[in-house]
């Protein structure tokens, strides 16, 4: 429904390892940005382009997400947050088109299936179909704000949120440190800033150091509150 914020997860056939190096992150990244339009994205064209002007795919990503650029594109969503893992892809997303978010995970899924397929010799789907989650209000918005900005932590602590961390400080260095989120955007780390839109979500956690002080809290506590909340259940994938 347009207007409507949805908690959005993409996973892939199989648990394929879809983002194996930087490289297929910072296409990842592209996708979400230059996918999220109703007119056609001259993909290939650009790809080109970057090829010519010998950039690599951080820098090419990072200009055309530049806001010294004009954003021309008619969006399909809001981007609020987003969070790369290995397999699956959390984001947070409002709807601002009719079937808005159907068609950006269309676009999103086939284009960067298009270019796995390509890089990696493979033939056929790449992601099963995405599951969304309406967000209802304000604290359960929090909850996904926190739950899909910790949710890199499993790819340095296996099973932490069962059995807690083990080392808070390099937990905290590693999200803080860490391009695959948009984490960084929100705490004052310029990263991919053009990607998302936070100006209501950054007010809603409290600014930096609310959002700081939101996902500290889960880290150190996360047992707890899973206990408390029943709405934990349904992120936990």
């Amino acid at each position: 429904m347009n207007g409507e914020v949805y908690h959005v997860i993409s996973r892939t056939v199989g648990d394929t390892v879809v983002f194996k190096d930087e490289n297929d992150f910072y296409r990842g990244i592209f996708s979400i940005y230059e996918f999220n339009n109703t007119n056609s994205v001259s993909i290939f064209r650009r790809r080109q382009e970057r090829k010519s002007e010998k950039l690599n795919i951080e820098t090419a990503v990072r200009r055309q997400t530049s806001y010294s650029l004009p954003d021309k594109r008619d969006k399909f969503v809001e981007v609020w947050a987003f969070s790369f893992m290995p397999n699956h892809v959390h984001l947070i997303l409002k709807q601002v088109k009719d079937n808005g978010i159907s068609q950006f995970m269309k676009k999103v899924n086939g284009g960067y299936a298009k270019y796995f397929n390509e890089k990696y010799k493979r033939k056929g789907h790449l992601f099963n179909k995405f599951k969304a989650v309406h967000i209802a209000d304000d604290n359960q918005l929090k909850i996904v704000f926190t739950y899909v900005h910790t949710n890199l932590i499993s790819m340095i602590e296996p099973g932490w949120k069962e059995k807690g961390i083990k080392n808070y400080k390099k937990v905290k260095e590693f999200l803080e440190g860490n391009k695959r989120h948009s984490y960084l955007d929100y705490i004052g780390k310029k990263n991919f800033h053009s990607v998302t839109e936070r100006e209501f979500l950054s007010e809603l956690m409290g600014g930096i150091v609310g959002c700081k002080d939101a996902v500290n809290n889960w880290i150190i506590h996360k047992e707890e509150v899973k206990k408390l909340s029943d709405l934990l259940e349904l992120y936990d994938v």
